[in-house]
């Protein structure tokens, strides 16, 4: 941990001035803040009656309400239109084509994800060989695989990125409301009229619409004091409508055994919710900026987006690893239900257990975030989208359904090598291009 600071210090001091570190630290905090809310809200206790798991969103209602701070994924999507904005002008200015500006921006989403994918492969075919029940390992999976969702909504993002930053110089915030709209529609018919196979196309309407806040984030559209407080007044008073009065749930995630979630499919309550942290940032964003300009907290920031995407997808596999390694030993700290006070308090050493399992992950595989630079070998364009639709689709599935399943090995193989082998066709090098 000491080399990792002292690495991150002389980054935090070679940052040019005209860097937004605001950006940074909110995409940094916001993965932070999921990470934190997953390892509190995890709920397996052991009894007489054997092991039992749960969520604390199902076993303590009122924990409902704290979704409504740790669902910051909003955050994590408009940083990343502010971001992608930046990177697309800069290629234009450069005479970067969309070639190689796309090949620059896949290698850290995708190469961190190997070997999460090949580990629990082989984790679940020795957990099916030691005759562990097939549901367990179902189980687990999802849990550790669950963190994937977005990057098969995140693929689509970065490859229509530069087409989003056209729509947006052209039309403006017609490029927010009318993804937006259509998610209202697919809300309709979903609610209304009992239609729900449409409604899963809101993972790209209400999230592609959120990613264009950050186009209007860095035009300076709602930077005035007035307008963000609008923005966020208005997104709150509309969230509270829409969970207290409407056919949405409170829980901005979802809570298992509950039919409806706000987020499988994505529904319009992440929309207000959007627009309130969207405003809450354009209020705080001039102090935060003044903040990161003390070497501690910036150089901290600089820290967690260097290894930001390890992170996030180890730390459900870590908190698994930690609970079953608990189990192992007899239960060891797991005697406590869910929820109860002195739960409560034990809470903030789990928190340091799944950290310190988490560590050892960073350590490993944290150097696969370096990205990818711009080469003469990079593949086609069509070649790298093909294969980040392929490698989304199956990332789609295993986070949803798990990598334990019927077939060889007792793994879900069809979507396992969908994502493996759609990656690396995104990634692997096309021929050498020669200057003319």
């Amino acid at each position: 941990m000491p080399g990792m600071w002292s690495r991150a210090a002389a980054l935090a001091a070679d940052t040019p001035p005209q860097r937004h570190k605001a950006v940074d630290f909110l995409r940094a905090a916001s993965i932070t803040a999921v990470v934190l809310g997953h390892w509190l809200m995890a709920a397996i206790w052991v009894d007489a009656d054997g092991t039992h798991a749960s969520h604390l969103l199902a076993l303590s209602p009122w924990t409902q309400w704290l979704t409504w701070a740790f669902q910051v994924m909003p955050v994590f999507f408009f940083v990343g239109g502010y971001a992608n904005g930046v990177s697309w002008d800069s290629a234009l200015r450069t005479n970067q084509s969309y070639r190689d500006w796309l090949y620059g921006r896949i290698g850290r989403l995708c190469r961190p994800v190997f070997p999460l994918l090949l580990f629990w492969a082989a984790a679940a075919w020795i957990a099916r060989a030691a005759g562990v029940p097939a549901e367990i390992i179902r189980i687990a999976s999802i849990t550790a695989l669950v963190p994937t969702w977005f990057l098969a909504v995140y693929f689509l993002v970065v490859i229509l990125a530069p087409l989003a930053h056209a729509a947006w110089r052209r039309f403006g915030m017609a490029t927010f409301w009318a993804p937006a709209a259509v998610a209202a529609v697919l809300d309709l018919l979903f609610f209304g009229a009992g239609v729900r196979e449409p409604g899963w196309a809101n993972y790209f309407f209400i999230w592609i619409a959120v990613h264009q806040l950050g186009f209007a984030w860095r035009a300076g559209r709602f930077s005035a004091r007035g307008m963000a407080l609008a923005w966020c007044l208005t997104g709150l008073a509309a969230l509270i409508a829409m969970t207290e009065f409407g056919p949405w749930p409170r829980s901005l995630v979802g809570v298992p055994g509950e039919e409806i979630s706000n987020t499988t499919p994505p529904h319009l309550p992440l929309l207000p919710l959007a627009a309130f942290q969207f405003g809450a940032v354009m209020l705080i964003e001039n102090r935060l900026r003044r903040w990161l300009k003390r070497p501690a907290p910036w150089t901290t920031a600089v820290l967690l987006n260097g290894t930001i995407m390890t992170l996030f997808l180890w730390h459900s596999g870590s908190m698994m690893l930690s609970y079953g390694l608990s189990i192992w030993l007899g239960g060891i700290g797991l005697g406590l239900f869910p929820g109860s006070a002195i739960w409560w308090a034990m809470r903030p050493l789990w928190v340091l257990i799944f950290l310190a399992m988490t560590m050892i992950f960073l350590s490993l595989f944290a150097r696969l975030e370096r990205g990818s630079r711009a080469s003469a070998s990079a593949p086609h364009p069509a070649r790298m989208i093909c294969g980040l639709l392929v490698g989304g689709a199956g990332i789609a599935q295993l986070a949803m359904f798990g990598i334990g399943g019927d077939g060889p090995g007792g793994l879900r193989l069809i979507p396992l090598l969908l994502a493996l082998g759609g990656m690396i066709t995104a990634l692997a090098p096309g021929p050498a291009r020669t200057s003319h």
